[in-house]
């Protein structure tokens, strides 16, 4: 049974830093995709950050240089660094989750369906 547990989301201010953790039990990270996502109220789910199994990583455009996902695998632990944070990441993060998905890139609105495990979801509020 896959289970994948967030954790690190919070308050912060504008310009604030905040890192998630994505920890995983019966999925190793090194199995196919995994990767970020996150849904503000009355928005659809969107795709912030993945990473593949080659460690290769992709990012939504509005992320850019501003948040980095990463891994480890000692710990079998994603995690997502979220630097200079704005007002519009405000939103419910999940780690998600896919054996033998190569994620080529794509951000498109319909990504999410790719993925077949997902966590609860950890809550960050960015305000002014």
């Amino acid at each position: 049974q896959v289970q994948l547990v967030e954790s690190g989301g919070g308050s912060v201010q504008v310009g604030g830093s905040l890192r998630l953790s994505c920890a995983a039990s019966g999925y190793t990270y090194s199995s196919g995709c995994t990767g970020w996502f996150r849904q503000a109220p009355g928005k659809e789910r969107e795709g912030v950050a993945t990473i593949n199994s080659d460690g290769s990583t992709s990012y939504v455009d509005s992320v850019k240089g501003r948040f980095t996902i990463s891994r480890d695998k000692a710990k079998n632990t994603l995690y997502l660094q979220m630097n200079s944070l704005k007002l519009e990441d405000t939103a419910m993060y999940y780690c998600a989750a896919a054996r033998g998905l190569y994620c080529g890139g794509s951000f498109s609105s319909l990504l999410y369906l790719a993925f077949t495990y997902w966590g609860q979801g950890t809550q960050v509020t960015v305000s002014s």
